[in-house]
């Protein structure tokens, strides 16, 4: 009996599943069509139920850095497992990945380990309610947090992809302790710290909104919120999920220098496995419980399968410093696209950091949520189908960002600037 293509996966998966999928965007409702179902995954690609081999530009969405399937995570897995799976306990594997993050991360002076980056997120926003003694919290269009209920509002990531940017489920009461400002306006940051004097907790952003496609902050951006968190006695909370350990060992704050509070973190320091963290300054981190009054707990926190894939998953990256090569492969793609586009007479803005880009069919430069909204997303459906065709998988959402490997070879990379200045050509 021949195994189940892609569309009989989907078939069955929908009688069982919500929308056939475990997570939104999945779904491929943005670009049309079904999505298809992975067999198996190694180095830069994927392979799929069809039988086919795809250029994989999505890296599980962040965490694959070193690409899929790689021998020495893999190894430090097989490990791991013979130790067991689970413990209940506190585990040595914990105490250095804490010891890692704190060396690597310039705000983190102590960590909590969670399971996923929504629950980072969640609970650190929850420790900036409780240190504060405040209840509102400031957040910016396009931004996404995870689906957490006072972050879900105006969000990004698959509540933009499904037009629904707003969640049903959450409560008024709790979405108006949410104040949402346009993302590289510190002026309007400034006035609502006026108009809510004494009442805001927090400022959480992705200081690289990376669930819009690709926002990149103007210049002194970051560094004013900073200035204003510290003015007003508020929590400067960064959410580097994405950006963490990708941009640059430390993120986006090691590389402009701007610090904040609290940082959330997740993907790549799992390996690929469930994980996520949230740390900071030590004042702040000592108002958790069994120290302090903010409770938080999860019973597979600090996994010992999860920290084994992360603690080699930094470690590859501190050995190797991967980071000047893989910015290069992003800039590589960045210029095919962006000369194909030009060549073709078509707006196109390809905002690319290191190994993170993704293409706006636009006139001008992003700079925020109203921007990346009114690209023609038309365009990138035609060229995600194309490329998907010809081997080359890109975000299936114009509001996704691509992200490379250092598995990403050369003929990669040639083969996927041929396609995708292909693509733009046939538009």
């Amino acid at each position: 009996m021949a195994a189940p293509n892609s569309s009989d996966l989907f078939k069955k998966a929908l009688r069982c599943i919500p929308g056939g999928v475990n997570s939104p965007v999945r779904a491929f409702r943005s670009v049309g069509g079904e999505p298809f179902f992975t067999v198996k995954a190694d180095g830069s690609r994927l392979y799929t139920a069809d039988n086919n081999s795809l250029i994989d530009y999505v890296c599980t969405w962040g965490p694959a850095i070193h690409g899929h399937n790689h021998p020495v995570i893999r190894e430090s897995l097989a490990l791991a497992l013979q130790r067991g799976t689970s413990f209940g306990t506190p585990g040595p594997l914990e105490v250095e990945m804490a010891e890692t993050l704190v060396e690597m991360v310039p705000s983190v002076e102590k960590v909590r380990m969670v399971n996923s980056g929504t629950e980072a997120t969640l609970s650190a926003i929850r420790l900036a309610r409780g240190f504060t003694g405040r209840n509102k919290i400031i957040k910016f269009a396009g931004c996404y947090h995870g689906h957490v209920d006072s972050l879900l509002i105006s969000a990004g990531s698959g509540a933009l992809t499904l037009g629904q940017p707003d969640s049903a489920g959450i409560p008024p009461a709790l979405a108006a302790e949410t104040i949402v400002l346009p993302f590289n306006d510190a002026s309007l940051v400034r006035e609502a710290f006026a108009k809510y004097a004494g009442e805001i907790a927090a400022i959480i952003l992705e200081p690289y909104p990376a669930n819009v496609g690709l926002i990149l902050p103007e210049v002194e951006y970051l560094r004013e919120l900073r200035e204003i968190c510290t003015q007003q006695k508020a929590v400067l909370i960064f959410d580097e999920v994405m950006t963490g350990f990708r941009i640059a060992p430390g993120g986006v704050q090691e590389e402009t220098g701007v610090t904040p509070d609290l940082t959330a973190m997740g993907k790549i320091i799992g390996g690929g496995l469930p994980v996520g963290a949230f740390g900071g300054k030590a004042e702040i981190m000592d108002y958790l419980a069994p120290d302090g009054p903010v409770y938080q707990a999860g019973t597979l926190s600090g996994n010992p399968l999860a920290m084994a894939a992360g603690l080699s998953s930094l470690n590859l990256l501190r050995e190797n410093d991967p980071y000047q090569a893989l910015a290069a492969k992003g800039a590589q793609i960045a210029a095919a696209v962006k000369e194909a586009a030009e060549s073709k007479g078509l707006p196109l803005q390809v905002p690319q950091r290191g190994s993170m880009f993704c293409l706006y069919f636009s006139e001008n430069p992003v700079r925020n949520y109203a921007d990346a909204t009114s690209s023609q997303t038309g365009l990138f459906k035609k060229v995600f189908h194309q490329c998907l065709q010809e081997g080359i998988y890109l975000p299936p959402s114009p509001f996704e960002t691509c992200f490379i490997s250092t598995e990403h070879s050369e003929e990669d990379l040639e083969k996927t600037c041929q396609v995708l200045s292909s693509a733009i050509h046939a538009l």
